[in-house]
């Protein structure tokens, strides 16, 4: 039955939706793992500089998480990588001289970096000093934007590629790495990325702070962390808006028919209005019940309110990507982020108030909010991916054109295999973590070879 039904699917669209499933699963972990690390080594920071031990009590809960997801990020992303091979070997034949090399820098700066500090910063604790395990958070911080940095500059290149020729094989060969590394849309979305990863960990964390509130107002650790992830929803998420903005005007520039179908502007025209919801019908070519605010697209997009929008008219129909899925994620992904900034600003009006610890609305709020972060940036993902299509390289190489010579029912069935494992295995990780989260961070178990300086300790407590 399973294989009548693979035969008679596309398998092209298997293959699309097998690398989509992979990719989704994937790209949570690297997104909490990029913000995690950089919060272990601001709080192992904080602890040496104050004697806090709250800040290491912290350190000790969130680096065994950080171990775990660190971990299934790692294999999640191996077995995403393979599909190059089996269903994408006409893209790495003819990208492979683009992608190859840039794929390899991240393994050789960041990778490396990541696993030979990580060791030390998981079980280096009482095997070298304070400083040099500091030194090693340090670098597995780094080592996460550095990935991130490398990873995003490929997506890029894909979106707006630049620094290139074609050779006699028809392969996109470099002209310019510079050029290439450093393409028009890499600084806004590297930006982007980074800032969603740090908003995601901020709102796990405080939503992991707020449910120990919730049991406790009077728990210290509670306390620091749904503090210190208040500060960063307060700050970032504003500043996300910003960036977002001018990743926004970016691809309106240069990928304007993705701009279209986030907009669900069909039509080009002045004066165009912002669609807050609606149908977009592809086959009318219409936003069927819509509700839209003259003129406010023209002003987001082009900062003038009766500036002309380019709409999917002025594109060929076989090169529309699917406007319904691009326009839904869109929203979904802002309306998220307003979310997490209007978090922000109660949290700030509740610190004010000296009431940021009492509030329980406040709490049960940011506890529905940990796990948005994550959808917000899967959304975000497929208004990249699929708002590029029919495109695997902007303009040049036709999604349909790159996959392999694979039959549905072989690609169908690999399918069904990850979906099965993926879901057991990473099913079985999420569990733990959450479980970990769940533990009281006031009885996070120190060790005596920890060497917490007891006189600094007492004195911290004294000077309270």
């Amino acid at each position: 039955m399973l294989e009548s039904w693979f035969s008679q699917a596309d398998a092209v669209l298997l293959a699309r939706f097998q690398f989509a499933f992979t990719v989704a699963f994937h790209i949570i972990f690297p997104a909490f793992t990029i913000g995690l690390a950089s919060f272990l080594a601001v709080l192992e920071g904080l602890y040496l500089k104050t004697r806090n031990p709250v800040y290491q009590k912290l350190f000790r809960y969130w680096v065994k998480i950080f171990a775990v997801a660190f971990g299934m990020g790692v294999v999640s992303g191996i077995v995403m990588s393979y599909q190059f091979g089996t269903n994408w070997a006409v893209f790495s034949d003819k990208a492979g001289p683009v992608i190859g090399p840039l794929m390899g820098y991240e393994v050789l700066t960041a990778f490396f970096l990541e696993a030979g500090f990580l060791g030390v910063m998981l079980f280096g604790m009482n095997k070298v000093g304070e400083r040099l395990h500091f030194f090693a958070t340090l670098m597995v911080a780094v080592g996460t934007a550095i990935s991130a940095f490398w990873i995003l500059s490929v997506n890029s290149w894909m979106q707006t590629p630049a620094g290139f020729a074609m050779n006699e094989q028809g392969q996109f060969i470099v002209t310019s790495w510079f050029e290439a590394i450093f393409n028009p849309s890499f600084p806004y979305r590297l930006a982007h990325m980074l800032l969603a990863a740090y908003l995601t960990t901020a709102f796990v964390v405080g939503a992991v702070g707020a449910w120990h509130l919730l049991k406790d107002s009077t728990s210290a650790s509670a306390r620091k962390m749904f503090s210190m992830a208040m500060w960063m929803a307060l700050i970032v998420a504003p500043l996300q808006v910003f960036v977002g903005d001018l990743h926004g005007l970016n691809t309106q520039e240069h990928q304007p028919a993705k701009v279209a179908a986030m907009e669900g502007h069909f039509e080009t025209q002045s004066n165009a209005p912002l669609y807050l919801f609606g149908l977009p019908n592809q086959t009318t070519a219409e936003v069927d019940y819509a509700v839209k605010i003259p003129g406010l697209a023209s002003l987001i997009l082009q900062h003038d309110i009766n500036a002309e929008v380019t709409g999917l008219d002025q594109f060929p129909r076989d090169e529309w990507p699917p406007v319904a899925i691009v326009f839904w994620a869109f929203r979904i992904m802002v309306g998220i982020g307003v979310l997490m900034m209007l978090i922000g600003l109660w949290s700030g009006f509740q610190r004010l108030r000296g009431g940021l610890y009492q509030s329980k609305m406040l709490h049960r709020s940011a506890v529905l909010m940990g796990p948005l972060g994550f959808v917000a940036v899967i959304a975000g993902w497929v208004v990249t991916e699929v708002g590029r299509q029919p495109w695997v390289i902007q303009g040049l190489l036709r999604t349909s054109e790159a996959v392999s010579p694979v039959d549905a029912v072989g690609v169908g069935a690999s399918l069904l295999a990850f979906i099965i494992v993926y879901f057991l295995v990473f099913g079985a990780g999420t569990v733990y973590i959450l479980r970990k989260m769940a533990g009281d961070p006031e009885h996070t178990h120190i060790p005596d070879y920890a060497r917490i300086p007891m006189a600094a300790e007492r004195l911290y407590h004294e000077e309270k």
